[in-house]
């Protein structure tokens, strides 16, 4: 592969962070190619079940949606995503959903979201976690809207992976397991539990990097 230039990976940086633009419908296909396993795997831990209220922070293109409203007629999902575009492209790629009101999707950050307190079963996120400008508040967040006994699933690229992708090197914040489950347990969650992978799609940025990615779930006590 052709080594990128400063200013291609800052470009790159920027629509990963927030799709957005022409480019942003692409690199959200991107996504969904490159994060396939990252994105089952995860869902695998979610483990949807019947009657829940599931909120996924930064859904991209809501291409993984019906994965997990196709497991019970009672699911309902929202997804919230601070990219314009990505909420547009969400509704549009799950229109049925929305119609008949189990799915719903919100502009919005995580530091400050648009929902009542206690309102979800499970908050899941994906890849977020990196551009979080406020941990604690975000953390703070995730607590209020969560029922008591709800659970929170954070899955990221750890710190060593991520330094071997140049990309990372434009605003992203890059984690250790250890420091995500200290912000978990920081943050009020208990029973931290932790899922490792490794991945076997090739993501372009570098032919030789195995990629692993970590799952940690989290519950909030009664």
């Amino acid at each position: 592969m052709e080594k990128q230039s400063q200013d291609e990976l800052k470009e790159v940086a920027a629509q990963l962070r927030i799709p957005a633009g022409e480019h942003g419908s692409h690199m959200a296909q991107l996504m969904n190619l490159g994060n396939a396993s990252m994105n089952m795997h995860t869902l695998a831990v979610v483990n949807p079940q019947a009657n829940d209220s599931i909120l996924e922070i930064g859904m991209a293109n809501g291409f993984f949606v019906p994965n997990i409203l196709n497991l019970h007629p009672s699911i309902t999902y929202t997804g919230l995503d601070y990219s314009e575009l990505m909420v547009e492209e969400s509704i549009a790629n799950n229109i049925s959903y929305v119609h008949s009101h189990r799915a719903q999707f919100v502009c919005g950050n995580i530091e400050k979201m648009p929902f009542d307190k206690a309102r979800f079963n499970t908050v899941f996120t994906i890849n977020t976690i990196y551009f979080w400008e406020k941990p604690s508040v975000a953390m703070a967040e995730l607590k209020r809207v969560l029922k008591p006994g709800g659970h929170v699933i954070i899955s990221f690229r750890p710190k060593h992976n991520m330094e071997a992708m140049p990309v990372t090197q434009f605003g992203f914040t890059k984690y250790t397991i250890q420091e995500v489950i200290e912000l978990l347990t920081e943050g009020g969650f208990v029973n931290p539990q932790t899922t490792e992978i490794k991945e076997p799609e090739k993501f372009g940025l570098s032919d030789e990097l195995v990629r692993e990615s970590v799952m940690i779930k989290g519950q909030l006590p009664n």
